[in-house]
């Protein structure tokens, strides 16, 4: 193999397996694992369906602030999420979350723009965290959900993981003062392919695969590995 061949090799490797950064993997191992595994004794159900490298939506319910750090430790794999922009602005906590994938988006900005961003984010061989409904949802379950997440993997060409988290919805409790440590469990169904062309129907039946799934695993409880 030549030099060149083997120096674009290493870059389409580097691109197709983002590694985590440093921050990353302080935030993941000393603050959200503890959390996770100790104070809500959690499990984490078909870690093997989870690709290990390349483009990835990974899709899920959404129940509370508590499930974007989950998520992004339990797949084993770094997940990019959008957050607004002027989390970036903050002091300690732009740098925080900017090293751990995050990418700004303008508050009012066009459903184009976003897409943009996060597409940008799976071409270089991020998963990118989309929860279906768009916002926590107060049973914790799809209700409503978005096609965002099919129309970017219909852009992108990549697979969607369908991933449910049970009890989050449950953590903070009416008032949302204090948490409750309740067991959380993070279950994880097999890749989905994106759909076959961004028409509506294409969309809609793929969101609806979506939808069901995670629904389904919910119900489900535990999912056997």
């Amino acid at each position: 193999m030549s030099k060149h061949n083997s120096k674009v090799k290493k870059e389409e490797l580097s691109l197709s397996n983002p590694r985590q950064s440093i921050v990353y993997r302080l935030v993941s191992y000393f603050i959200v694992f503890p959390l996770f595994r100790f104070l809500f004794r959690g499990h984490t159900f078909g870690i093997k369906n989870v690709p290990k490298t390349g483009s990835l939506v990974v899709v899920a319910n959404h129940g509370s602030h508590f499930d974007p750090p989950i998520l992004g430790h339990v797949l084993g794999r770094p997940i990019a999420f959008m957050a607004k922009k002027e989390l970036f602005e903050i002091p300690f906590l732009g740098w925080v979350i900017s090293s751990c994938g995050a990418y700004p988006v303008k508050r009012g900005s066009s459903d184009r723009e976003a897409l943009r961003a996060a597409t940008a984010k799976l071409d270089a061989g991020w998963a990118t965290g989309i929860f279906l409904d768009g916002t926590r949802q107060k049973d914790g379950r799809i209700n409503k959900p978005k096609a965002g997440a099919a129309l970017l993997a219909a852009k992108s060409g990549s697979y969607l993981l369908p991933v449910a988290i049970t009890n989050s919805h449950r953590v903070l409790g009416k008032k949302g003062l204090f948490p409750r440590f309740l067991q959380i469990n993070v279950l994880i169904g097999k890749p989905i392919p994106p759909p076959e062309t961004i028409k509506k129907i294409d969309l809609l039946s793929t969101t609806q695969t979506l939808q069901s799934t995670i629904n389904m695993m919910l119900d489900q409880g535990v999912l056997s590995e």
